[in-house]
């Protein structure tokens, strides 16, 4: 794996699974990810226009590296039903090479751009 490749996790919240999977095929097809968890079933509590809110929500755990970033926002938050949605990253500081080249080279076909 090359160093300039970063892999990196996104957190990004949805409504319910039919959104969830909607928005982890795009990114598939887009070759944007190497790979989407979805972790239904998430309750989430939050602070939304002045009110403590609560809500069910399912949580995407999305793996991809960072030149794919920028392509990977503009196309969940395009696509993405809420307002405010939510893209969280986080560095992934280690792991299994062969998981991390795997993951590395499941997009390196996609643009970055």
């Amino acid at each position: 794996m090359k160093p300039t490749v970063r892999p990196v996790v996104v957190l990004v919240t949805a409504p319910d699974l039919e959104v969830a999977r909607g928005l982890a095929r795009l990114a598939l097809t887009a070759r944007l990810i190497a790979c989407a968890n979805l972790v239904p079933q998430l309750e989430s509590h939050y602070w939304w226009e002045g009110k403590l809110e609560q809500s069910a929500e399912v949580l995407l755990v999305l793996k991809t590296t960072r030149p794919h970033l920028p392509a990977l926002e503009r196309l969940i938050l395009a696509n993405h039903p809420y307002d405010t949605a939510e893209f969280v990253v986080l560095p992934i500081q280690g792991g299994s090479p062969k998981y991390l080249n795997w993951l590395t080279s499941a997009v390196a076909t996609a643009p970055p751009a």
